[in-house]
This record gives C-alpha cells, structure tokens and sequence, in this order.
C-alpha cells in the first residue's frame, strides 16, 4: 500500500504542471462563459434586451458549444489532441475580445456562437489527456481539481471582472480578459504533455468507434447524469447573479460577494470530493460505490438547496445557497471520471465528447426556459423548483444508469490509424 502511494505521489509530481494548466484552462473557460451574466444587468438595459432575448443569448453559446463537441468527438482521435485544445482555446479567447465591440443583439449573439465553439474543446481534450497519463486512483483528484477550476471560473469572473465592470464598464473587461487569457498558449506549448507514437502497424486494444460507445448502456446512464448535473450549473452560471440581485434585492458589490462566496463553497466541494474519493479507492474500496455514492449525495443535497431558496426568507436562502454550494461541487467532480473508466485511454476523447454533447444539450433549455419563466412569473420560484426535480432524476440515473465502473472491452486496431497524442 506504502508503495502504491508513493508511485502515485511521484507520478502526480511529474504531471503536476499539465493537470494545473488544464485547470487554468477550465478555469478561464469559465470566466469566458459566465462574463455575460456579470454584465447582464447593466447590458440589458444599454442593448435594450427582454428577459427572453437575454435567455436566447444565454443559450447562444450553448447551441455552438453542444453542435461542436459532437465535431470534438471526431477531432480528438483523429488529430493530436495537446494542439485541438490549443486551438479551440485561441478562438474562444478571440471571441471574448470581440464581444466587448459588439454593437447590438446579432453581433453579440455570433459572439457568444463562436466562443460556444471554442469552448467546446475543453472537456473532450483534457479528459483523453487524463486518460492517457494517469491511472484510476490519481483521476478523483485530477478531476476534482478540474472540476475547481470550472467552479472558481464564476467566483473569479464574479470578485475580478465584476468589481472591473462596476468600476470600468463592461466592455473594456470583456476587451482585457479576452487578450490576456492568449497568454495561457506559450505556457502550454512549454510543459504540454507529450507522448510517443507507438510503431506503426502495431496492435492496440481498447479504442472503439461511435456505433460501439453508443451501444454501451452505461453512456446513456451517464449523459442523462451529465444532462441534468448541466441544467443545474447553466443554470448557476447564467442567471445566479441576475437571481441575487432582482429576487433578493442585492446591489452589485454585495451580489458580487455572495455569488463569489457561492463558487469558492461550490470549487472547495469539488476538490475536497476529488481527494476524498482517490483516497478511499487507494484503501480498497469499491470504485463504483465510492463514485456513484458521491454523485448521489451532491444531486441530493444540490436539489435540497434549490428547494429551500425557492421556499426561504430574506434572512435564511443564504444557508440554502450554501448546501446547494457544496452538492453541486460534490456533483461535478466525477462526471468525466466515469467517462475515463469506462471508455479506457483510448476512446476516452470520444465517450467524454460525446456524453457531454448530450449533456449539454441541457445549455439550449435550461437559460432559456428560465428567462422564458421570469418573464412570464416575475420571480424564481418556478426555475428553482424545476432545477430541484431535475438534480433530482440526475442522481438517480448515476446510480441505476451505470453499470460496474470498469472499462469496456473494445476490438484491437491498428495504431497507424490512430493520431499521435503530442
């Protein structure tokens, strides 16, 4: 047992700056995605936009983001997946410059379509890269941490861009964040991992093509866990700050504390989960019970907390935003673990893509249906309540959904067929 640590500390060690820059890359992924809702108040009233257009560009991004995963799919074993996540990172961080020059809704909406296409690289990429170079009981920790990037991208895009936008105005931020984040490639181009080719001709097992991953029971299982864990946390990034400030009356420095105070809970969940799980695992117990159990009772309290919001006093829903704080982050920190497990090194890129296209498709409903809602209701009763049922229904399908964890057996294939990982 003493060893088995040590070999995963050592190994940990050495991939350390990978797993921190696929981290930062998240993390900016993040701040990119959910800068819209920060300026949402003050844009919807410069752009003159309703509730319901505001929902449309909300969702803009995912309907780019959810199209072109399922190209991901596709990109990710066909081409050399260190340089597919390089590229999508520039056109998303080009994206995020260009909509601070938009001039009105149909720019700003292409705006959102293309930063919807290079976001979409992130997951499949760093998923394989994981895949690839780490075993089992070191990938609850890789992907809690993240998974924290995810979750502190909203807290940093809250407590930086949103004190910058109250201060500057909201397109000079959009400008800056944008140009900056471009600082983030030579950084990956240094300590990017990179793997040697095996022979051509050679034999390697474990890969399989689309018809043979959506023949798998478990991947339903898990796209409906996925779905349904999204329509909560687009949920969050979309409309948390709007909620905080038109429901329970918060100006913006105060909005900006809580909503901030919500996404460090929500990252510190994740990556305490993340360790916690790996550590179990490593004293030998069962990878299915230890990761479904987790998933469980972050849906379970995630769906208490939106509960109690709906239901809350001014003086109580912070309690409630809290538990539902700490259920997300439990919640988020083992989707693509299942995907790495069950799918192996090699078709990893491809089953993650593909289940987070079908989770995603939770991005075209969720931002919209909510704005749609408010519109017709005037407060957030209605949304909490339906993201409760759902988080719900996604607890439940990661339990019944998904078999045993433990990869599927695939035909062999021929390594020259295969892209290089480098």
């Amino acid at each position: 047992m003493r060893d088995m640590n040590s070999n995963s500390e050592s190994r940990l060690r050495g991939f350390m700056p990978v797993l921190a820059l696929l981290a930062l890359a998240i993390l900016i992924n993040y701040v990119d995605r959910g800068n819209l809702s920060i300026a949402a108040p003050a844009l919807k009233d410069e752009l003159h936009l309703s509730g319901t257009r505001l929902g449309l560009l909300f969702s803009a991004f995912f309907f780019a983001y959810t199209a072109f995963i399922f190209v991901n799919s596709w990109l990710v074993d066909r081409f050399a997946v260190n340089w597919v996540l390089a590229g999508g990172f520039a056109l998303w961080s080009l994206a995020t410059t260009g909509t601070g020059l938009v001039t009105g809704f149909a720019t700003l909406f292409l705006m959102r379509l293309l930063l919807g296409m290079g976001e979409s690289v992130a997951f499949p990429t760093s998923s394989k890269i994981l895949a690839q170079n780490l075993p089992e009981c070191d990938r609850g920790f890789a992907n809690g941490l993240i998974c924290c990037g995810m979750k502190l991208g909203p807290a940093a895009g809250i407590f930086g861009a949103g004190m910058l936008m109250a201060k500057f105005g909201w397109r000079p931020v959009f400008i800056g964040i944008g140009l900056i984040s471009l600082l983030w490639l030579p950084a990956w181009f240094r300590w990017m991992p990179r793997r040697p080719a095996k022979p051509a001709g050679s034999a390697i097992s474990g890969a399989a093509g689309y018809a043979d991953v959506l023949r798998q029971p478990s991947f339903w299982g898990a796209s409906a866990g996925h779905f349904c864990f999204n329509y909560l946390s687009y949920f969050l990034v979309s409309w948390l700050p709007f909620y905080l400030v038109h429901e329970r009356q918060l100006a913006m420095t105060a909005m900006v504390k809580t909503a901030g105070a919500y996404y460090v809970l929500d990252a510190l969940s994740a990556f305490g989960t993340g360790w916690l799980t790996d550590f179990l695992i490593r004293r030998g117990a069962s990878v299915t019970v230890v990761r479904k159990g987790a998933m469980f009772i972050g849906a379970s309290l995630a769906a208490a907390g939106l509960a109690g919001c709906a239901m809350a006093g001014p003086q109580t829903y912070l309690w409630w935003l809290a538990v539902l704080g700490v259920g997300s982050g439990m919640g988020g920190a083992g989707i693509f673990t299942f995907a790495q497990t069950l799918a192996g090194p090699r078709t990893a890129g491809r089953w993650a893509a593909l289940q987070n296209g079908f989770g995603n498709l939770s991005g075209w409903i969720s931002p919209a249906l909510t704005g749609y809602l408010l519109d017709r209701t005037g407060h957030f009763t209605a949304p909490l309540a339906i993201a409760a049922i759902v988080c719900v229904i996604g607890g439940l399908a990661w339990v019944f959904g998904v078999g045993r964890l433990e990869a599927a057996t695939w035909a062999p294939v021929r390594a020259a067929t295969l892209a290089p990982a480098e």
